[in-house]
């Protein structure tokens, strides 16, 4: 292991992390959000004592708890309170409709949801018993601090996340501690330093906890022992403040993030002179916006990729790939050590290197499986391969490009468009602020190409601009047909493009969503 790295291979579970901490740096902050702030004595007590009243409210090990709201200390220590006594934590996105939310609850089958006040009134007819986050202080604070005993082993479930819903209901996918763990593990094991943390790291987390990104990273940092930073929700003005207030010196984004920190009035490389290294995931990114991102926030960059099935991060882009110019910018990366990868036909059959066909990763932080799903488990789950649903293909020295979701596909007049290439082209406009495309009905060629477009402020954009730039870097196929102005491109809160709703207009009157 490099030296001056925080690596403790004695935590194996999240339940393990608190205790340790608090006796070793007890007055360190593990977590500051919205102007409060917890030590990890603090945290380890306060996460105790919600532990003894959600089994004073009748939750055992396996139950699950629902949890409603932003991010804040609460939250974290809701989370480190389950992982105690082995319940398992289902966080529930705060953008959600009331029936959306109901579907979560009633599918997880859990017992308890504790939810932010202001969020109550759109709920519906809700099955479990629920707690306010404003009393939250009066149900668990006379509750005792002391330790919990019972026995949690790194293949117990800890979070139960549920799938953006993209296409139909969302699923409910069941990871174990170990899927929080095994990546970290296995860049010690090989001594390589690609997601690192260092003595008086603060990190922030730009990405909810909801999302497996977000939870993922919050571990790593508690893992580590070093203070992290969490926003409500995200916002770039109150981002900027965090990161130069508190010396902000890591971050997990997604690519939009960075977009939005980067618009901020009067930002420069000074207000992210504190930053050491940035690590982003969730979407593809724009190659415009990632050498602008280079050059402004001057420190290192890591992409990750990987699925919610796959616990997060599979595959790396490490820092020293990042250099402008490189192919290999337009790589997700390679796998981390430990971790395989390998591309396949409709058949199943694995392809060579630069044909395009199905990412299917194994990885030692997949998924246990899809709660009371048994097929979708299986379909997705194959011999302990999880097939991610991505096309894409690799290079000789085994890097993964993705290409696009296969489902997103575009076929005009029998040619396989994937998105993610317009998008990647058209974005490198100086005009551009985002872009998303999709196929819309054509009575000639099956689909058409359709780009939905913003446009950076002050600046002045036509149709006419965007098809003379696409037409030297695009066959004339993948040329988008039409091109549409939009104040903003709807995206989820990981910063995956919500394509469906998009969509919809176009095909509503369809029996399905290809021509």
């Amino acid at each position: 292991m490099p030296e001056n790295r925080l690596y403790h291979s004695e935590l194996r579970t999240v339940a393990d992390i608190t205790g340790f901490h608090a006796r070793r740096q007890p007055e360190v902050p593990a977590i500051i959000c919205a102007g409060r702030q917890l030590d990890y004595a603090g945290l380890h007590r306060t996460s105790n004592r919600i532990g003894h009243a959600l089994l004073a409210a009748g939750v055992t090990v396996g139950d699950r708890v629902a949890y409603l709201g932003q991010e804040s200390v609460d939250y974290y220590a809701t989370f480190f309170a389950c992982a105690k006594i082995g319940a398992v934590l289902v966080p529930i996105n705060f953008r959600l409709t009331g029936p959306e939310v109901e579907h979560i609850v009633r599918d997880s089958g859990s017992l308890l949801l504790i939810v932010d006040d202001d969020l109550r009134p759109a709920l519906g007819e809700i099955a479990a018993d629920t707690k306010s986050t404003s009393d939250f202080e009066d149900w668990t604070g006379w509750h005792a601090d002391a330790d919990h005993t019972v026995h949690i082993g790194p293949e117990d479930p800890v979070v139960q996340l549920y799938t953006s819903g993209t296409t139909g209901l969302p699923k409910g996918v069941v990871l174990p501690h170990r899927s929080l763990f095994a990546i970290r593990d296995a860049l010690a094991t090989a001594g390589l330093d690609w997601i690192d943390w260092r003595p008086g790291d603060r990190s922030l987390i730009g990405i909810p906890g909801f999302h497996v990104g977000g939870v993922w990273w919050a571990t790593q940092g508690f893992s580590a022992g070093i203070t992290t930073v969490a926003m409500p929700r995200f916002d770039p003005t109150g981002a900027v403040r965090l990161i130069t207030d508190l010396g902000v010196t890591t971050a997990c984004v997604v690519p939009s993030m960075l977009r939005l920190l980067l618009n901020e009035p009067g930002v420069d490389k000074a207000s992210f002179a504190s930053i050491r290294k940035i690590v982003y995931g969730g979407s593809p990114i724009v190659e415009a916006l990632l050498r602008e991102s280079l050059a402004i926030f001057d420190c290192d960059f890591a992409q990750i990729y990987g699925l919610t099935e796959t616990g997060n991060t599979a595959v790396c882009l490490p820092p020293e790939a990042h250099v402008v110019g490189s192919p290999r910018l337009r790589a997700a990366g390679r796998p981390y050590p430990g971790v395989e990868a390998k591309v396949i036909d409709k058949a199943g059959v694995p392809l060579p290197a630069g044909e395009v066909g199905e990412v299917c990763l194994r990885t030692p932080a997949r998924m246990l499986e899809y709660w009371g799903l048994p097929e979708a488990t299986a379909a997705t789950l194959v011999d302990g391969w999880v097939h991610t649903g991505d096309a894409g293909h690799l290079d000789e020295d085994g890097y993964v490009f993705i290409s696009d979701r296969l489902k997103d596909m575009i076929i005009v007049g029998g040619e396989n468009i994937y998105p993610a290439e317009i998008e990647n082209v058209l974005g490198k406009h100086p005009a551009v602020g985002d872009v998303a495309v999709i196929g819309v009905p054509d009575d000639r060629f099956g689909e058409a190409v359709h780009a939905f477009v913003t446009v950076r402020p002050g600046e002045q954009l036509r149709p006419r601009d965007l098809l003379l730039f696409a037409r030297d870097q695009l066959a004339s196929f993948k040329i988008p047909s039409k091109f549409e102005f939009v104040d903003a491109v709807p995206r989820n809160p990981s910063g995956k493009i919500l394509r469906r709703e998009l969509r919809d207009r176009f095909w509503a009157d369809r029996d399905r969503n290809v021509n």
